[in-house]
């Protein structure tokens, strides 16, 4: 093969690909803000808001005071927020009903009892709590999950425009070295040359 033709597929397989990074990047940027968008808008629609400097130490709860006082006051805006709000402060409280037992439990126990049962109305209220305080921490922690792959689609998209541009430019070095190489070189000349050396290109 001559070297001409094999520096311009090479040139020309290096601008294919960093064609195809190019567009990647540009929708993995894309797949990237409409994540972080998304998530602040479906948040901030919720109006959730971290407890005050006050509240907090009035719980009297060491996780909550280590996690949640950095917020104290802040709504709840980012899915990091909305993974702090999650767990450190609703599981915290999940944790103080029903002696700790998860909705499924309390549930699975409030089934078998009858209205005339004395811990009925209690069980009742349990169940409902539970039920309300995991639902809204599944939510949450769904926007932390959609903002963490939103993160790693930011971080993907500079690593392709990045590959896109180190591959643009040796393609470039590719097209230059081909202008430069007799159009009669062989590929592998230098393997012919009885002196044992290369061809200067």
């Amino acid at each position: 093969m001559r070297r001409k033709t094999f520096d311009a597929l090479l040139s020309t397989g290096g601008l294919i690909v960093a064609i195809v990074l190019a567009i990647a990047g540009g929708l993995l940027a894309w797949g990237h803000n409409f994540a972080d968008s998304n998530v602040h808008t479906q948040l901030a629609s919720q109006q959730i808001f971290f407890p005050d400097k006050a509240g907090i130490v009035a719980q009297h709860n060491a996780d909550i005071t280590k996690y949640v006082t950095p917020y104290a006051g802040k709504q709840v805006v980012t899915g990091h927020e909305a993974e702090v709000f999650a767990n450190h402060y609703i599981a915290n409280h999940l944790k103080d009903v029903a002696n700790g037992q998860t909705y499924s439990q309390v549930s699975g126990k409030f089934i078998n009892m009858k209205p005339s049962d004395p811990n009925y109305n209690t069980i009742s209220q349990e169940r409902q709590t539970l039920f309300q305080g995991e639902t809204l921490r599944g939510l949450l922690l769904n926007a932390y999950a959609f903002d963490k792959v939103g993160q790693i689609a930011g971080i993907a998209s500079i690593v392709s425009f990045v590959g896109a541009g180190v591959m643009l430019l040796l393609a470039g070095l590719g097209l230059v070295h081909t202008k430069r190489t007799t159009p009669d070189r062989e590929l592998l000349s230098w393997m012919n040359d009885p002196t044992g050396e290369r061809v200067n290109s």
